[in-house]
């Protein structure tokens, strides 16, 4: 089975190897048909520690590194455009 790619911007990298990426999605309101935000937080590892936050970056699923962390940085969004 593939893993999941999400894209989303680095809220916090206080963490050592650790960023928090914040992950939003948009979806129509079933009911009112009004579009909808929602955002969730993922701990993603990030091995040299290279992104700061503010950064835009793609996060993939991976083994479970410790309690939080089951995403990995795949590479920075803003960077593979150019």
């Amino acid at each position: 089975m593939p893993k999941r790619i999400l894209q989303g911007v680095v809220v916090s990298d206080k963490n050592k190897k650790t960023v928090v990426v914040e992950v939003e999605r948009r979806f129509a309101h079933p009911l009112l048909g009004k579009t909808v935000r929602r955002s969730k937080r993922y701990h993603a590892h990030d091995e040299q520690g290279q992104y700061k936050s503010g950064d835009m970056v793609r996060i993939q699923e991976c083994r479970p590194m410790s309690k939080l962390k089951r995403w990995e940085v795949v590479y920075d969004a803003v960077a593979s455009k150019a």
